[in-house]
């Protein structure tokens, strides 16, 4: 049984992580359409616009908030050296006031950077990329600012803007969530960000978690910020079967429900995205076990 642990003060999110294959888009709108027939509370695609094999993650994200009414899209994650700041940010606000407030905005330094320059982008160190995406947080807070009437300018080294015009605010406080792992990274993340989204797969072990935390909280409070503030996500895969395993998300249902509850209660993990591309898999995950986990975390931190 999990034990009680941090609490971010976050209501728990299901989502799914689906491939955007070019060869069968109706197949991965479909998916998105199960996602939230499943109940689930996000759908997110990659963004690798390099992948002459993917669909466009922007153009993607528009029709599947079309054809749904509920569910949230986000890339996970944008490649941020492919999408110009203050151009992302208006796509993600005029989405989101055309979707009804359901867009959240996955950010990524880049990765893939032979990929990335033949597509006509800039090669950065990787120093260089955290101080990018800090200055384009900057540029995207500043234009869904639309209240400030004043010039808004950025003067960063990698992206500048001399007196943009502000506008158009979304729909909502779209989430800024930020895929990180090296220490430059979940600092950046506790300065500035609205989410922590890291994969399961690129942790070294849960206990990642626990230092990821700690680098961001400390990060918050020096930024006069509430480490609270700050939700952590994680994307996660695994397999299903009969039999229990001394594995992570590999074993029945109910082995999940009682480890995925365990990363809510141990490391505050507060948004499951999980990688499938089988409309069963969705449905198991919001109709079995996600009721089933917010259940049980409920009832530890009653207890």
């Amino acid at each position: 049984m999990p034990v009680r642990g941090t609490d971010y003060r976050h209501d728990l999110l299901f989502g799914s992580f689906v491939t955007p294959t070019a060869s069968a888009p109706e197949r991965v709108v479909g998916l998105a359409v199960a996602s939230e027939q499943a109940g689930l509370d996000l759908v997110t695609f990659q963004d690798h616009p390099y992948q002459s094999g993917f669909l466009d993650t922007w153009t993607l994200l528009s029709y599947v908030a079309a054809r749904t009414e509920r569910i949230r899209v986000a890339a996970n994650v944008t490649s941020l050296p492919l999408r110009p700041p203050a151009v992302l940010a208006r796509a993600a606000a005029s989405l989101d006031l055309l979707s009804g407030g359901r867009v959240e905005l996955g950010l990524g330094a880049g990765a893939f950077w032979d990929a990335i320059e033949a597509m006509g982008g800039r090669r950065l160190t990787p120093g260089q990329a955290v101080e990018a995406l800090s200055e384009a947080i900057d540029v995207i807070r500043g234009t869904w600012d639309a209240g400030d009437r004043s010039r808004l300018v950025v003067d960063g080294t990698h992206y500048r803007v001399e007196g943009a015009k502000r506008g158009p605010a979304p729909a909502h406080p779209i989430g800024v969530w930020l895929g990180a792992y090296k220490p430059r990274m979940l600092r950046l993340v506790g300065q500035k960000a609205d989410g922590w989204l890291p994969s399961l797969g690129y942790l070294s072990s849960p206990a990642d978690l626990t230092e990821g935390n700690r680098r961001i909280d400390e990060a918050a409070s020096e930024a006069g910020r509430d480490p609270r503030a700050v939700r952590r996500l994680l994307n996660i895969g695994g397999s299903f079967s009969a039999e229990r395993s001394d594995r992570l998300l590999v074993g029945p249902p109910s082995q999940w429900v009682e480890q995925l509850a365990g990363l809510t209660l141990e490391h505050g993990v507060s948004g499951f995205i999980l990688m499938a591309d089988d409309a069963a898999t969705l449905q198991l995950l919001g109709q079995e076990i996600a009721p089933a986990v917010r259940e049980l975390v409920a009832a530890e931190r009653a207890g």
